[in-house]
């Protein structure tokens, strides 16, 4: 038997491959299928089951292309309703693969189909869980994404998360090893440790989670400093339950490059966003005006949902030449599958044809310690958590997730400098704001990081009502 964990890190998620004789089952597979099929043409081996713990929100599931080139058939847990054919497994079903068996255990919570895999080896004994978001490591799944389709409110989906676990989970062995569907970085959950694998007896001792005392305090703690879902969440859910398009064909018609004479007509006629996946250092120096910066090297797709929010959303790029491809698949994971094309020859190109090009005044964190003065005006867009540990003194926290909700109370004729923890989400807020208009301010390099190093007063302080 082998289990391999396929962890992609930008999306926080783990994907897994298991084989046992001359089968294999897949678990929670990205959209992108050729990294699994290779691997089932190496081992030789025929893949009988694709099995899905839920219907996911934060990526689009390779279920549906998988399966149509392999000829699996997709398995999800009790209550699914997707719209394609798929075996919808009852509570305890067994399904074989190879020598091994995989048992389904029905674990409602964080939504009504959640499912954990429970994987029984060759001499019956039962080894691991993949437990989808139902468990991760340090946390469990929130609660609050399927209260529409659930008709349920989320204390009442937390409710029903704390019996999952309590009666289907916490009984099996402490030497269970756990495998969730995420980890550190991910929005599903709140509190996950970095690891991606551990027992279960660990779990049970460090996982806050599971150490309430009843299932009043697990939904108190659970609820306890969620923050809104990204919005794209929705519309991934949706592409995983009803279809979508080919992963090679969103790629066929995406990667086709655009002359810069060309770029900025197409982008005008289509309404397309102008997406800059370079980073920070050199998007600051110069782009094409208007264009919004969310660098490749960094929660590239997480941000894109979260920043863009409709999936339906034209883009055009602007990449580092070569990157291309990888931009268009990253994407692609979550549901962003309208891209019309790149810009030829990257920002030279552009730069070298004459056009406009805009730039992000930025200054490093020493700059920042000699002009700041007690009427100054900072703007710190990390999340609450990393703000209330420290935070420039007087610092008004805005987190990026927020932007459409804060951008519009700021005052042009007021300069603030702006910043984050590295520099990465700063430069994402920088380039939003100016796009609309907002240009008195300057982005701080290095983000809070450099910052701490300098003379500046920090504090941990934190005052709720502080409004621009």
């Amino acid at each position: 038997m082998k289990i391999e964990q396929i962890y992609t890190g930008c999306l926080a998620q783990g994907a897994y491959y298991i084989v046992s004789g001359k089968e294999a089952a897949i678990i929670d597979p990205l959209r992108e299928t050729k990294p699994y099929i290779e691997r089932l043409e190496k081992d030789h081996v025929k893949l009988k089951y694709i099995f899905e713990t839920h219907f996911h929100a934060d990526f689009v599931s390779g279920h549906l292309d998988l399966s149509k080139k392999t000829g699996a058939p997709i398995v999800y847990g009790p209550t699914a309703e997707p719209d394609f054919e798929a075996i919808i497994a009852e509570d305890n079903q067994v399904f074989e693969i190879g020598n091994i068996k995989i048992k389904v255990l029905h674990t409602p919570g964080h939504t009504m189909e959640s499912s954990t895999f429970l994987l029984i080896d060759e001499n019956g004994k039962e080894t691991t869980i993949f437990s989808g978001d139902t468990l991760f490591l340090g946390d469990v799944g929130r609660p609050d994404l399927a209260q529409k389709s659930a008709h349920m409110t989320q204390e009442e989906l937390a409710g029903l998360l704390y019996e999952s676990l309590q009666t289907k989970i916490m009984p099996l062995s402490d030497d269970i090893t756990v495998y969730p569907a995420h980890g550190a970085g991910s929005a599903c959950g709140k509190n996950m440790q970095k690891e991606t694998v551990d027992t279960l007896g660990n779990q049970k001792k460090t996982n806050y989670a599971l150490n309430q005392p009843n299932k009043e305090s697990f939904v108190k703690e659970v609820l306890d400093g969620l923050s809104a879902p990204p919005k794209y969440f929705g519309m991934n859910v949706a592409l995983n339950k009803t279809g979508y398009e080919t992963f090679e064909n969103v790629l066929y018609k995406s990667n086709k490059p655009i002359p810069a004479e060309d770029f900025e007509a197409v982008a005008e006629d289509s309404g397309a966003l102008v997406l800059d996946t370079r980073n920070a250092v050199d998007f600051h120096q110069g782009f094409v005006p208007n264009s919004i910066n969310i660098g490749l090297k960094g929660d590239f797709a997480p941000w894109v949902g979260a920043m863009i929010v409709d999936v339906h959303q034209p883009i055009l790029l602007v990449t580092e030449p070569g990157t291309e491809e990888e931009v268009i698949t990253r994407l692609s994971r979550v549901g962003f599958d309208h891209v019309l094309g790149y810009l030829e020859g990257g920002f030279d190109a552009w730069k070298n044809s004459g056009k406009e090009i805009d730039a992000i005044h930025r200054i490093s964190a020493d700059e920042f310690a000699t002009k700041f003065s007690e009427d100054s005006k900072v703007i710190d867009v990390r999340k609450e958590t990393e703000y209330e540990a420290e935070h420039v003194e007087d610092a008004y926290r805005r987190p990026l997730a927020d932007i459409n909700e804060w951008a519009n109370t700021l005052n042009n004729d007021e300069h603030f400098f702006i910043h984050c923890a590295g520099g990465y989400r700063s430069m994402i807020a920088a380039s939003i704001l100016n796009s609309r208009g907002i240009r008195n301010f300057t982005e701080i390099e290095g983000g809070f990081n450099k910052i701490k190093e300098t003379a500046v007063p920090k504090s941990n302080f934190v005052c709720q009502s502080k409004t621009l």
